[in-house]
């Protein structure tokens, strides 16, 4: 039976990692994030899991891969300048693919910028941070309802596929306070990672044969080797093209071949509109209400599309929301990262409504936006 508990994002980031089965936590203190450690700290030894604050972010995911590969569902979070330094052990993660969580709790940048202050401009960060090619999974909620779902999906998602996952928060939502229902963890639909079968002496770490291969934790008496070279099934470093071209492609199979499974979205009065909006996180938040505002008082007939999955980005749902739409506006927090996305999903020119300076973008400017455009339509 559900529960209504008034906590902040930071809070709700935890509470649903523990609800999902996360044991393990190590991380480095950094604003806007660091009640997420705090939290995890009280409660991951209540049920019998482990909480170690690491010398730097770099040395946190290291540990979190580590408590992975032993059979603990690992988490770690940070914000922008924690979230750069571990795009080296993110990528070791796709590489090996170790199931993990990575929060980013988004703040003004570039550099320290202001910590306490939000902001969405690790959008693309989130996606092509590390080198290489790889597939990413990125959740971004906007609601405090969301930020629970999400964090359980985080986690689902990783143990399902083999993958980190990155859920995004931004400064405002995790350290503001609301309502959320949390429901009976009985009530959760809970997704653990595959175990291999008995036969221990031919067992594939990275089965070509398979999307996704059965993950044997450390320990359990299986022999194989992880690293971050490119290797072969068993895990061994290989210099063979084709080898490599086989790996390389599972590791895009798996995500591409499920995308229906990954993807996810919200629409709200699309079906009469004749503008569509596109955001995400809180900026979505303020252009749902400005969207009711350009239809209450202007007659404007506004809708929203916001995706939860950002990464892989809903090409296919965007194009079908779009259709027939006379004007596109994208509100984000950024200098404009979603909206290269979307014109080159939909091969045509956006109208943009952006805040970089760490302040929240409010219904009103987003409103002002709708507006100035449909009068200089007019004129």
């Amino acid at each position: 039976m559900a529960k209504t508990y008034a906590l902040t994002g930071n809070q709700i980031v935890a509470r649903a990692a523990l609800d999902a089965g996360c044991r393990f936590y190590a991380g480095y203190p950094i604003s806007p994030s660091s009640e997420i450690a705090a939290e995890m700290s009280k409660a991951l030894p209540k049920v019998g899991g482990a909480f170690i604050q690491m010398e730097d972010e770099i040395a946190s995911m290291a540990a979190i891969i580590g408590g992975s590969l032993t059979g603990k569902k690992s988490m770690t979070a940070t914000s922008g300048p924690g979230f750069s330094l571990k795009q080296e052990n993110l990528g070791f993660a796709c590489m090996t693919e170790v199931p993990c969580v990575i929060v980013n709790v988004m703040r003004s940048g570039p550099s320290t910028g202001m910590p306490t202050f939000p902001a969405q401009g690790d959008l693309m960060q989130a996606r092509w941070g590390t080198h290489g090619d790889h597939p990413i999974i990125v959740l971004i909620p906007a609601f405090h309802h969301e930020i629970y779902e999400e964090t359980i999906r985080a986690f689902n998602l990783s143990e399902k596929y083999r993958q980190p996952v990155i859920l995004l928060t931004d400064e405002l939502m995790a350290q503001m306070s609301g309502r959320v229902e949390i429901p009976d963890v009985s009530e959760l639909t809970i997704i653990d990672r595959a175990k291999p079968g008995s036969d221990k002496a031919n067992y594939k770490p990275y089965s070509n044969d398979e999307l996704v291969s059965p993950l044997a934790p450390f320990f359990t008496g299986y022999h194989f080797h992880v690293t971050g070279l490119t290797h072969d099934e068993y895990g061994f470093p290989t210099e063979n093209t084709t080898t490599a071209e086989k790996m390389m492609s599972r590791l895009q199979h798996k995500i591409e071949d499920n995308l229906e499974d990954i993807l996810k979205w919200v629409t709200y009065k699309t079906e009469d509109a004749d503008i569509l909006v596109v955001s995400v996180g809180s900026a979505g938040r303020s252009a749902q209400q400005a969207i009711n505002e350009a239809r209450e008082t202007h007659g404007l007939k506004v809708g929203l599309f916001r995706p939860l999955t950002l990464w892989p980005f809903p090409e296919e749902a965007l194009r079908q929301a779009a259709a027939g739409k006379k004007r596109i506006l994208v509100a984000e927090m950024n200098e404009g990262q979603l909206c290269l996305e979307v014109e080159r999903v939909l091969h045509r020119s956006v109208e943009k409504a952006l805040r970089p300076n760490g302040l929240l973008i409010t219904p009103q400017e987003i409103l002002s936006k709708l507006l100035e455009n449909e009068l200089a339509k007019v004129s």
